[in-house]
């Protein structure tokens, strides 16, 4: 089991955690170092061309847990030029960390252009993806490149009912409202290649799953771990003991063991995961979706205002 960062990052990850409720206004040194670091760079390098920084992901939906990545969303006026692009990579291999270090978690920064979201088209592009799972092919010369990828959907639906501003405007001023037929989309076009990666990434390949299941019966977004619990009681018992044993091992409190797991039970485990969010998509019939508690209208704000920021 990995340990979790220094005390004084998680005694700030604790603050924002029982502290962020949508709204509150977070102060720039509550923030954990490593998304400080981030926004700083994000101001110098793209300046009065950035429109918004928005965190999401674990540290706004329940908070960090010990192998949670840091999730940041930037979004920018433009395409990002190939000396912006080699730049930001270069500070993101030195500010964000491969699991394991006890000071640093690792980062998912993702950098959207804002002009390619209004009108809005499936699948989104997305302008620069980095995360830990790239830094080989980034460290041996691949700068990642513009992609366009049914999971940021998923992201923005994410970062815009639960994301924290640190600059800009808000998340539902810079990101459209996203229909839930396009988040079933998403799920759809990005299903088989997520169980294809299932072979040394079981735990979070079955965790990503189970929140895929919870999303097309609830309407709503979770922790991974709070997907893994709601789905054990919906499971054989063989297999619920292994969705727990993933959620659990998210949590730090134990170690999962894949290879001492019988091929056959993990397997059976994906198939019917799989068959569940299969037969979801295949209905017409979305959940009720919950109205995000800070939405707000669009003409409140505007795309140079400053409202909403906590990283000043």
């Amino acid at each position: 089991m990995n340990e979790t960062p220094d005390n004084q990052n998680f005694q700030k990850e604790n603050f924002l955690k029982m502290k962020w409720d949508g709204k509150a206004q977070i102060p720039k040194e509550s923030l954990p170092d490593q998304v400080i670091q981030v926004c700083s760079l994000s101001k110098r390098l793209f300046a009065d061309n950035l429109s918004g920084i928005l965190l999401y992901g674990s540290a706004t939906l329940g908070g960090l847990r010990p192998d949670s990545d840091l999730d940041l969303l930037i979004l920018i006026r433009s395409e990002l030029t190939r000396c912006a692009r080699e730049t930001l990579t270069k500070h993101l291999l030195i500010i964000s960390s491969p699991l394991g270090d006890r000071n640093r978690r690792p980062l998912e920064v993702t950098v959207l252009n804002v002009n390619d979201l209004h009108p809005w088209s499936f699948p989104p592009k997305c302008e620069y993806l980095y995360g830990e799972w790239l830094r080989k092919d980034v460290e041996n010369g691949r700068i990642p490149q513009p992609q366009f990828r049914p999971d940021t959907v998923i992201l923005l639906w994410q970062a815009r009912r639960n994301g924290l501003s640190l600059a800009g405007d808000s998340a539902e001023c810079l990101i459209p409202e996203i229909p839930f037929d396009e988040i079933r989309k998403a799920i759809r076009s990005s299903l088989s290649e997520l169980i294809s990666w299932f072979r040394g990434d079981e735990r979070n390949v079955l965790l990503t799953l189970a929140r895929m299941w919870f999303t097309l019966e609830t309407g709503t977004l979770c922790a991974k771990d709070v997907a893994a619990e709601w789905v054990s009681t919906r499971l054989p018992p063989n297999a619920a003991l292994l969705i727990r044993m993933a959620g659990n091992a998210y949590l730090g409190r134990c170690l999962d063991n894949w290879t001492a797991v019988n091929e056959n039970d993990a397997v059976r485990l994906v198939d019917h995961l799989k068959q569940q969010i299969e037969k979801l998509l295949s209905t017409s019939r979305n959940p009720p979706v919950p109205e995000s508690p800070e939405a707000q209208s669009c003409s409140k704000c505007s795309r140079n205002n400053n409202h909403s920021k906590v990283f000043k």
